[in-house]
């Protein structure tokens, strides 16, 4: 696999690059393209999933934006190490009972020296919301 640039050790600008490129690619809602960021043995913790491998990810992306209709992402720069981005971010979404919600969480990221996600560990909270309170479109 080619190098997935910007690689480790990052500074602050390529780990926000970096988090760009992950809002971008999660925002398209394309299970392949966000898979293609992270490691063929990538480990996640979702919530109280635990996810390991493309194959896992592609599913569990398939399966999340089958339910979480007209997403909308947005991700912010926290902290960061020489191979390590810490992320705060917030989405809003509506069921599939036409209900709009706003999910909150912190991520934390390791990846490889090819600048792949090795690692991906996130909590997250959802609220309820009006649509009329959206923020994020």
């Amino acid at each position: 696999m080619e190098p997935r640039h910007p690689l480790p050790p990052f500074t602050r600008e390529t780990a926000i690059r970096k988090i760009q490129m992950a809002e971008d690619a999660w925002n398209s809602k394309d299970p392949e393209r966000v898979s293609k960021a992270y490691t063929a043995n990538s480990e996640w913790r979702n919530r109280g999933s635990f996810i390991n491998g493309s194959e896992e990810i592609i599913k569990f992306l398939t399966e999340k934006w089958q339910r979480e209709l007209n997403y909308r992402l947005k991700k912010e720069y926290w902290a960061h190490t020489d191979n390590r981005i810490a992320v705060r971010f917030e989405y809003e979404y509506q069921n599939t009972e036409g209900k709009w919600f706003r999910a909150y969480g912190n991520e934390n990221w390791e990846f490889d020296e090819d600048g792949y996600m090795a690692k991906r560990y996130a909590s997250i909270n959802d609220v309820e919301i009006a649509e009329a309170d959206r923020i994020i479109k």
